[in-house]
């Protein structure tokens, strides 16, 4: 009788517990959502914080080529650390939005210390700040704010639209 008290016991514990280990009565995870393609016309403004130099692009069909080109014109620029710091995309079309959420900030500025020339390079400690906006004026405003607020008084080194 104790032996089937026991018996009865480990099964009615497999039971109760040992479903958590079977594949069909644990959770699944719902697919991941495919990314969403974002449309647009891109532009981005790379640049390189140890010497100041600086490459653009506007017109790309794709994000990832507007960000390589104007890193790859950085860099023919002379620029030895170059880094994309603004991305921006404009509407191919009025009615584009794909959901990504990523904004249709038509133009970019990139604004540095008022201080640097060709005779006196930017480098690591010039103030610097990029930003896109939807005008050229709002993101030549909100770049030379950011860049100010950095200590310095500076100047718009590069602006573009697309």
């Amino acid at each position: 009788m104790m032996k089937s008290k026991t018996a009865t016991a480990a099964l009615g514990f497999l039971l109760a517990f040992g479903q958590a280990g079977w594949s069909s009565d644990l959770p699944t995870k719902a697919p991941a959502a495919a990314p969403v393609a974002q449309s647009g016309i891109w532009g981005a403004i790379a640049y390189s914080r140890t010497d100041g130099k600086h490459g653009f692009f506007w017109g790309a069909d794709k994000r990832r080529e507007a960000e390589e080109t104007a890193f790859k014109y950085c860099e023919n620029a002379g620029g030895r650390s170059c880094s994309v710091v603004t991305v921006f995309r404009n509407h191919r079309h009025w009615d584009d939005d794909d959901g990504s959420g990523f904004p249709y900030n038509h133009c970019a500025a990139l604004a540095i210390d008022a201080q640097a020339s060709p005779l006196a390079p930017a480098n690591a400690s010039t103030p610097w700040a990029a930003a896109s906006a939807t005008t050229r004026k709002a993101a030549e405003d909100k770049a030379l704010s950011k860049c100010d607020a950095r200590g310095s008084t500076c100047k718009i080194r590069e602006w573009v639209c697309t």
